[in-house]
């Protein structure tokens, strides 16, 4: 009995060894490369098209005036935000340039960031829905590092300003005409420290 045991307990764990090492997968072998092939760069993707340049300029809002009660120190960064002193501006398509609407704006936000000197900033690139994703990231990019370039040159120091891009990620309007990409490219602030 003690033997049939023996054998059965034998033969169970050589079936689990068995079916454990018949059930892993060889890695497939890869080919040798010569060294011609591994040393060459991979080819270059073509540049996107741009999109038709428009010629018109893009809207600058009127600032509307800035209530007291959204600079208090009692205000959280949620309510300061949604009700921000600071505006955004715009960019002409398919442009990271600080033409002079912009620059009206960017003048205004330092004045209040030369008020605020506690605040850090983020700003934010955005672009219009046309476009790839990539190409809208490095445009984004470069619209954000614009805006910060010109405030910085306006005296605001430099750590108090931080950039990201969303692309077109996240349109201020989600229409799909003229009106709503002159409001989807843009550099905006979120202020993320007071």
């Amino acid at each position: 009995m003690r033997t049939n045991r023996l054998t059965l307990y034998t033969l169970v764990v050589l079936f689990a060894v068995t079916a454990a090492a018949c059930g892993k997968k060889k890695a497939p072998l890869l080919a040798p490369t010569s060294a011609a092939e591994a040393e060459a760069p991979p080819p270059a993707a073509p540049p996107p098209t741009p999109a038709a340049r428009v010629t018109e300029p893009p809207p600058v809002p009127t600032p509307a005036p800035i209530r007291e009660d959204n600079l208090s120190a009692n205000s959280s960064l949620d309510d300061l935000n949604r009700n921000s002193p600071l505006k955004p501006a715009f960019f002409a398509l398919d442009s990271a340039e600080i033409d002079g609407p912009a620059k009206a704006v960017l003048d205004a936000d330092a004045t209040l960031l030369r008020q605020n000197r506690t605040w850090v900033v983020t700003v934010e690139g955005h672009c219009d829905e046309r476009g790839t994703a990539e190409y809208n990231l490095a445009l984004g990019e470069r619209r954000a590092a614009a805006a910060i370039a010109y405030l910085k040159s306006l005296g605001i120091p430099a750590e108090r300003l931080k950039t990201v891009s969303y692309g077109k990620e996240f349109p201020f309007d989600p229409g799909h005409d003229e009106n709503a990409w002159k409001s989807n490219r843009r550099a905006h602030f979120v202020i993320t420290a007071k």
